[in-house]
């Protein structure tokens, strides 16, 4: 008679084939488990950098607005226009109907 030695005893064929896909699952299922984290992370960093330009770009679109507004106000006009010599008079405006 023969001795085998080990836990390994008459496996078929399909057996091992079967053993072995469950093993290759068993190395490949944490790899990708590891590396979609990973993916993940990065996407999660970019998303980040990209949230924080939009807040500075929106800080300085909200001052630039701002800017905007004080120098299209009434009184700012008017005193540019009479910087450069020009009057406002009431009687050159004429009102059609």
């Amino acid at each position: 008679m023969r001795k085998t030695t080990g836990p390994v005893k008459n496996l078929r064929k399909g057996d091992f084939i079967f053993l072995l896909i469950i093993a290759v699952f068993a190395i490949l299922t944490p790899v990708t488990i590891i590396y979609s984290d990973a993916c993940l992370s990065s996407t999660n960093i970019e998303v980040e950098k990209l949230k924080k330009s939009i807040e500075e770009q929106e800080n300085i679109n909200s001052g630039l607005s701002m800017q905007v507004d004080e120098l299209a106000s009434l009184s700012n006009i008017q005193n540019i226009a009479k910087e450069n010599g020009l009057v406002y008079n009431n009687d050159n405006i004429i009102l059609i109907k």
